[in-house]
């Protein structure tokens, strides 16, 4: 995967097709398999979803998504990013809670960090290559 992908977005849920479409193009450019790439789309859906809900709910204004996508040809790292109020459980919640090991379970690792400064930083790595011995 030669291209990266860098972007920042309005916090709205108009833009979560938009950065679907990003990644999506992104993947196609790379001929990352539907499985694989379904489980990425699936993941990043999750992430900004999880942005635009949550991150700025006290915020007078919606704030931003921040996401970048790199490769090294064998593995893609996503990272979704926001500047909002962290990582925070919220019993009013629409929803069941389900996005962070929605990802946790179609990605091959995950990370989240609250991030110095205010908001939440989510790093999802996937395996695009196997080595010939079959080991990831």
């Amino acid at each position: 995967m030669s291209d990266d992908l860098d972007l920042v977005l309005a916090s709205s849920a108009e833009n979560v097709p938009v950065v679907r479409q990003a990644v999506r193009g992104l993947l196609d450019a790379a001929a990352v398999k539907d499985q694989l790439a379904g489980d990425v789309l699936l993941a990043v859906t999750e992430a900004c979803t999880n942005v635009v809900r949550h991150a700025y709910r006290e915020a007078a204004a919606p704030g931003e998504i921040e996401i970048t996508a790199s490769s090294d040809g064998r593995r893609l790292v996503i990272a979704v990013r926001d500047r909002g109020c962290g990582l925070t459980p919220r019993i009013d919640s629409p929803g069941l809670g389900l996005g962070l090991p929605v990802i946790a379970a179609v990605s091959d690792r995950m990370e989240v960090h609250d991030v110095d400064g205010g908001g939440t930083l989510v790093t999802m790595e996937f395996a695009l290559a196997q080595s010939d011995d079959g080991a990831g």
